[in-house]
């Protein structure tokens, strides 16, 4: 019985043991906090080009890093564009806003924020789009077009990025650019008509474009 009791203890002191110690590792160990760091940037790339163009877009970018090699961002801007192709002649304007986050891929060892990253995007746009004329076949294969008013719509896609940012020298600058893959998956109707062009996303005649941008960038 004595030993029965002996043993019981023995263990009963180990098991304390134990647990102290698992409980002084889980202390040990560092919590994750968030500590407050934003960059601020512009794409200058479309923003130039819109004085020469057809279309004008302007956006820029807010990012902040989450975790280790994880950033958030949220981008914004206005797009005005027009489309004149197969007798359709259309315009739209508007703004759009995209949500995502990207992983670093491979990162300076001495800057976390100079590298190579991908990552993904979901965005939409809100915008008014009016049609002049879009073309109609008739009666014995003649062609004629219709018009539509003004309305208000809205279209979502999914966005990838793959892209890079380097540090301007010293400074708080950065140069970021990227490549967007797009995939529009709700285009908004007017009587039934597919969007011509969708403010953000592009040309929409197909589901899948293309989007580039060259930001100069601000961390704070």
């Amino acid at each position: 019985m004595k030993t029965r009791l002996i043993y019981s203890l023995i263990f009963s002191v180990f098991g304390l043991l134990i647990f102290s110690a698992q409980e002084k590792d889980e202390a040990e160990k560092p919590k994750w906090k968030y500590e407050p760091n934003f960059m601020v940037g512009v794409d200058v790339l479309n923003a130039g080009v819109s004085f020469f163009s057809d279309r004008q877009m302007f956006q820029g970018f807010i990012s902040s890093r989450i975790k280790d090699n994880f950033h958030g961002i949220i981008e914004a801007g206005f797009d005005k564009n027009i489309y004149q192709n197969n007798g359709y002649d259309a315009e739209a304007s508007g703004p759009f806003v995209k949500i995502g986050a990207f992983y670093m891929l491979a990162r300076d060892r001495e800057n976390d924020f100079n590298g190579f990253y991908g990552g993904g995007k979901v965005a939409g746009a809100f915008y008014t789009q009016e049609y002049m004329a879009i073309p109609v076949r008739g009666y014995a294969g003649n062609s004629s077009s219709v018009s539509m008013p003004s309305s208000s719509q809205s279209s979502f896609w999914l966005e990838g990025t793959l892209g890079g940012r380097v540090q301007l020298f010293e400074s708080n600058f950065y140069i970021d650019v990227s490549v967007q893959p797009r995939y529009l998956v709700v285009a908004g109707k007017q009587d039934e008509v597919v969007p011509m062009i969708v403010p953000g996303f592009g040309k929409s005649s197909n589901k899948f474009t293309m989007g580039f941008a060259w930001n100069i960038a601000y961390k704070f």
